[in-house]
C-alpha cells in the first residue's frame, strides 16, 4: 500500500466499514504508519482527518503496526490543530495511557517525557473551540497521567471546578465520571 493510494482512498467520504478495510490492508502491506501519522496533517481538513480516523483503527485492531511508532505519534501530537484529527489522537492517548494498556506501550510512556504531551492535553481542554468529545478524551488523558505526575491531579480538579459551568451537559457527566475515578484512587492509596 502507498502512500499515494491511501491518499487517493481518503479524498472521498469514508463510511467506517472502509475505515476498517483500510486499516486492514494498512496493517498487511509495507505499510508505514509513520505515513499515515504525517497525512494527519495534510492541508485538506477532510484528509487529514480521515487519516487521523484510520490511525486510530490501526492502533485499536492492529497495534502491532503501530507499536514502532508510538514514539513519532507522540511526538507530533502537540503539533495537530485539525480539530478532528484531535478526536482521533487524544482517543489514541487515552488507550496508550490506560492502566490496562499493553505493557510494550506501558513501557514506552513509563520512558517518554510526558511534559509536552500534558501541557498541550490542559490546553486543549481549556481551548473553547475544542469539541466536547476532544475534551473528554483529555479528561481522561490528564486523570491517566495523574499516577504519574502528583500536580496533575490538583490542576485537573481545579480546571474542572472552572469548566463544569461552561461547558455541555455531556462534560459535565464526563467530569463526574472522572471525579468519582479521582476518589476512587484517593482511597485505594
Amino acid at each position: 500500500m502507498q502512500n499515494d493510494f491511501l491518499l487517493e482512498a481518503i479524498k472521498t467520504t469514508l463510511q467506517k466499514t472502509k475505515v476498517y478495510k483500510l486499516a486492514n490492508i494498512a496493517s498487511e502491506n509495507e505499510f508505514l504508519v509513520k505515513d499515515l501519522i504525517d497525512l494527519t496533517f495534510h492541508k485538506e481538513e477532510q484528509v487529514g482527518f480521515r487519516a487521523a480516523w484510520i490511525l486510530e483503527n490501526i492502533y485499536t485492531n492492529h497495534f502491532e503496526r503501530f507499536l514502532p511508532q508510538a514514539h513519532y505519534f507522540l511526538k507530533k501530537f502537540s503539533e495537530q490543530n485539525n480539530l478532528s484529527a484531535r478526536r482521533h489522537y487524544t482517543k489514541i492517548l487515552a488507550l496508550i495511557t490506560k492502566k490496562n494498556a499493553p505493557l510494550a506501550i506501558k513501557e514506552i510512556i513509563n520512558n517518554y517525557q510526558i511534559d509536552a504531551l500534558v501541557e498541550t492535553v490542559f490546553s486543549w481542554l481549556i481551548d473553547e473551540k475544542v469539541p466536547v468529545a476532544v475534551k473528554s478524551h483529555c479528561l481522561n488523558i490528564l486523570h491517566n497521567f495523574s499516577s504519574k505526575r502528583s500536580w496533575i491531579k490538583d490542576e485537573l480538579i481545579q480546571t474542572m471546578d472552572y469548566l463544569v459551568d461552561k461547558e455541555s451537559i455531556a462534560f459535565y457527566a464526563k467530569v463526574k465520571q472522572i471525579r468519582k475515578q479521582l476518589n476512587k484512587t484517593d482511597s485505594s492509596q
